[in-house]
């Protein structure tokens, strides 16, 4: 009888990322047509984040797992999604027609709307395995929350308060700022990427928590994937190459007094 069940449950789960996969790649041609239609690929970055926010609540609505799970962790997954997809949005709008530097960068090294479909498709099915610690959740029958799952959703839940909050004191700074300014108040005196930091930590938090479910130990990859993003390839890297052209010596200043990731104390600089 154990094995009928773990072979349902299986069934289950691999059902339901098929069908989550289709719906992601589908989803993400969309937003690559409409991408090239408006000569705009950072729509790419909104559909990314909004996909958590879609994923998330059909998988919480599908799953056979304790009620109050599925909605408590498909609630934080969509809070976080449609914030973030949000905060994108805007901003890609908002300089519309301009392109973010990243996708300007990219558009040199792969002329050609064909290679953007395949890079489309990725991000898609980057989104499913994001997705898949809420899938988990969903089909965890245990009654009650455990220790794990409370801390994470914890650390998941002030990661976005403080990720917001990074946000907005950006937000607030560049209304006001001189060309060239460093933002180095609230959160980004004590860290030159605070966003990222928060950004990381709603995701261990994320992880922790689905340890408690079966095959839950799967969802470490979000975490580590979401580092190796922030610090090899579109996080800071190129956010920093960014700021040293626009910003200069004033952005190198800030390199050698703020931490680049976890929020510490400044450094002084002699002389």
């Amino acid at each position: 009888m154990l094995n009928l069940d773990r072979a349902h449950w299986t069934s289950a789960l691999t059902v339901l990322i098929v069908g989550a996969s289709v719906l992601s790649a589908v989803g993400f041609a969309a937003t690559w047509l409409v991408s090239v239609r408006i000569r705009n690929y950072g729509l790419l970055d909104v559909a990314w984040s909004y996909g958590v926010a879609v994923l998330a609540p059909i998988y919480a609505l599908l799953g056979d797992g304790t009620p109050a799970r599925r909605w408590l962790f498909a609630a934080i997954g969509a809070a976080w999604s449609l914030r973030l997809g949000t905060y994108i949005l805007v901003r890609v709008m908002r300089h519309h027609p301009k392109e973010d530097v990243r996708y300007e960068s990219l558009r040199r090294r792969w002329p050609g709307a064909g290679q953007f479909l395949l890079f489309f498709e990725l991000q898609a099915g980057l989104v499913v395995v994001f997705s898949l610690p809420f899938l988990f959740a969903a089909h965890n029958a245990q009654p009650t929350l455990t220790p794990w799952e409370i801390a994470g959703l914890a650390i998941a839940v002030l990661s976005l308060l403080g990720e917001t909050a990074a946000d907005a004191q950006l937000k607030r700074f560049k209304r006001t700022a001189a060309a060239g300014a460093v933002c180095d108040v609230g959160l980004w005196r004590y860290s030159r990427h605070p966003n990222y930091f928060f950004e990381s930590l709603f995701w261990w938090g994320v992880a922790l928590a689905a340890l408690s479910s079966p095959w839950g130990w799967i969802s470490i990859a979000c975490p580590l994937l979401m580092l190796y993003f922030l610090f090899q390839v579109t996080g800071i890297p190129l956010t920093e190459e960014y700021a040293l052209k626009s910003k200069g010596e004033a952005y190198r200043e800030y390199q050698r007094t703020t931490s680049a990731f976890v929020p510490w104390f400044r450094r002084s600089v002699a002389g």
